[in-house]
Parts: structure tokens; sequence; C-alpha cells
């Protein structure tokens, strides 16, 4: 009776093990396989919403990469998935089986128990055996092996019917991974249904878009040309802000002075760190946070696909339409709320060729927000994580609604968008 009990713990343990490690593989897929998802629904409303623009095809070739890339990745989640439910579909089978296969040989054997005790249940032939003992020690003895069989009998039993319920529900279970897998399946269909719609409108797209191949590299040379001077201005903006935060942080920190001494003090200060900010300790505080949380920092659209991304490239269907952005750009919707992406103090509300910015410092990180129709913010107001500061504009070319987001460490611009929630 220990070999089963030791036997029954091994299968319970085995059983416990399969299942959390499979729950974890499970949790994780269907995590990705909702966030694909939803970022594919955001997608396809966007789409939905600029199909009538006809100025708005390039952003559309854009929205739609993302959107296959998003569809593809769900089919390969998908994959997984079904890969996975076939596998713990099979495991547990398996070990239902063998569980089975032990609880009849444990059956037999308590049959054969019940069967013995019941042609001995009489009361008297077990006083009989008590009181027949030579001793009192003997007579003590006798009375504990009935109470141990009793209670190994009913240990037993009691084992056994826990086992056949953890059978039955895994056997539950695995009509569950069946109906899961049934779903997953048709889920798959209708995701390469629509890969293959978006796959034909993307390359329909591309094709008028290459009719005019060289007026739009000519018409993107412009903007970039137009973009240099919002960046020529946004930098001369940051050197204003580094120098005005030293010059302050240095005269709060240095005991007054003569007059004289102090205005040349500020202003070789100014001159000597133009590239580099002091910060004071709760700057210095909201730096480490702004850093802690990379990765974690909300988008500034809550509803958005990002059309081109940081740095220079050129599009895969035409090589000679070229890109250098010192941000991503962020397609979305009218009247769109445009919100920090962290607690900071807005430290410039301006406008550059009819372009509204606000720039927000985070300790020696500033986020820049560019196109926008209205500002709720003014310049030295303290802002919190996920606060609205403005809409988003109209681009007055495309008739589409893009905003520009951007990230520099100090006068550094870096890519947001590993910095962004994944």
């Amino acid at each position: 009776m220990k070999k089963v009990a030791l036997f029954l713990t091994f299968i319970a343990f085995s059983l416990s093990c399969f299942f959390i490690a499979g729950q974890t593989s499970s949790t994780q897929l269907k995590q990705n396989k909702k966030k694909l998802e939803s970022e594919i629904k955001k997608t396809q409303q966007l789409l939905d919403e600029n199909r009538k623009n006809q100025k708005a095809s390039m952003a559309q070739v854009a929205m739609l990469r993302n959107q296959i890339s998003n569809r593809e990745g769900l089919l390969a989640t998908l994959n997984d998935e079904v890969t996975e439910l076939e596998a713990e579909l099979a495991d547990t089978e398996n070990e239902s089986a063998e569980l089975e296969k032990k609880l009849a040989y444990l059956k037999e054997d308590y049959a054969t128990v019940v069967y013995n005790a019941y042609r001995n249940r009489k009361l008297g032939n077990r006083v009989i055996f008590i009181l027949s003992s030579d001793n009192f020690r003997e007579m003590v003895r006798r009375v504990r092996y009935y109470q141990d069989f009793s209670q190994g009998v009913r240990r037993l039993l009691a084992t056994i019917e826990s086992t056949l319920s953890d059978i039955s529900k895994k056997k539950e279970e695995i009509e569950q991974i069946k109906n899961e897998k049934t779903s997953a399946v048709t889920n798959q269909t209708h995701q390469l249904q629509s890969l293959e719609n978006e796959k034909r409108e993307k390359d329909r797209l591309t094709s008028n878009l290459k009719k005019k191949e060289k007026q739009l590299a000519a018409e993107i040379r412009k903007k970039q040309k137009e973009q240099k001077r919002l960046d020529a201005a946004i930098q001369q903006a940051i050197q204003k802000e580094i120098a005005a935060a030293n010059a302050k942080n240095k005269k709060e920190s240095t005991p007054p002075k003569k007059s004289n001494s102090n205005s040349s003090a500020g202003n070789r200060t100014t001159t000597s760190n133009s590239h580099a900010l002091s910060l004071t300790p709760a700057e210095q505080q909201l730096n480490s946070t702004f850093v802690s949380n990379k990765g974690k920092l909300p988008w500034p659209l809550a509803k958005c696909s990002k059309i081109r991304g940081f740095g220079s490239y050129t599009l895969p269907d035409m090589p000679t339409v070229s890109f250098y952005n010192n941000g991503i750009d962020l397609l979305t919707e009218a009247g769109a709320s445009v919100r920090a992406v962290f607690q900071g103090e807005v430290t410039t509300v301006t406008e550059v060729d009819g372009v509204k910015i606000i720039i927000i410092r985070h300790g020696e990180y500033l986020t820049v927000y560019q196109n926008l129709a209205s500002i709720s913010v003014s310049k030295g107001q303290k802002v919190s994580t996920k606060q609205t500061i403005g809409t988003v504009a109209k681009n007055r070319d495309t008739g589409t609604y893009v905003l520009r987001f951007s990230l520099l460490k100090l006068q550094q611009y870096l890519d947001p968008t590993p910095w962004l929630a994944h």
C-alpha cells in the first residue's frame, strides 16, 4: 500500500508540473495573441477611415505593411497555439490512460480487500481474534492492526476517488482543448484570407504610387527641408532650455555675491555648459525614474499606427523614395488627443511654419510632440503621465492626421520605439 501511495504521489506531482508548465506557455501565447489582435483591430479602423482619402496612399501602404506584419505574427502565434494544444492534448490523454491502467489494478486490489473484509465482517470473529491473544501487548497489536487496516482501506478508497475525479477533470480539459484547437484553426483560416486581401490591396496601392515615384520623391525632399527647419528650431529651443536651467540651478546653489560677478559667472556657466545639464536632486530622481521606465512608457496616442520609423530608410517597393526621421510618425484619427508619455515640465510651446510643437523635459530627457492642432498646456507647467496636452492637426497635403513624436537625451535624438510599451 505504501508503494501505491508513493506512485500516486509521483503521478500527482508530475501532472501538476505538466499543468503549470503548460499553463505558463499557454498564458504567454494568449497574451501575445490578444496584443496582436488589438493592434490589428486599431489599424483596421484607421485603414477604414483613410480608404476614402485618395491622397493618403503612402500612409495606407505603410499601415498595410504594419497590418500584414501583425497578421503574420498572429498567424505564427496561432500556429504555435495549435501545436501546443496538440501536444498538450496528446500528453494529457497519455497520462490519463496511464492513470486509468494503474487505477484498474488498484480497484482490483481494493475489491479483493473488500471481499475479504466482507467474509470476516462479523463482530464475533474480530472479538474472538482479539480476545484470543496470548497477552495484553499482543491484544493491543491486534486492535491496532484492525485500526490501521481500516484506515488504510479508507485512505486507499479516498485516493482512488480523488484520482478518478482528477481524471474526470482532465477529460473535461481535453474537450476544452479540442474546442480551443478548433477555434484556433478557424481563426487561422480567417486570418489567412484577410492577409491575402491586404497583400493584394498593398500591391495595388504600391503599383499606383510607382507611377508617380519621381513626383513623390520630390515632394518628400521638400518636406524633409521643411522638417530640417523644424528640427533646427527644436534644437535651438533645447539649447536655450539647457542654458536657462543651468543658470537657474547655479544661482539657487551659489551663495549671494555681487551682482556683476554673479552675472558673469552665470554667463560662463551658460556658455561652457551649453551641451550639459546640471540637475537638481528632484530632477535627478525624475531622470532615473524615466530611464527605469524604458519599454513601459505609454504611446502618445491611444489609437495609432506607426507609418514611419526612426532613422534613414527607403520604401521596400520604391527604393528611390527615402526618408530620414528624428522621431516616429504616428497616424491617427481626426480629433485624437495627444498625451504626455511621462511626467515632467513643459519647457517649450512654439509654432514654426504653422506647425505647433510642445517639448516636455524629464530630467536630461526630452519628448517632442509635433503637428498639433490645439495645445492645452503652457510653458513651465508640470504634467503627469498620460495627461492630454493637445490634439493632432490635419496634414495639409495628405488630409491625414499624423503626429511626429521624438525623444532626445539633451540634444541627441534617440529611437523612441524601444522606450514605448511593447
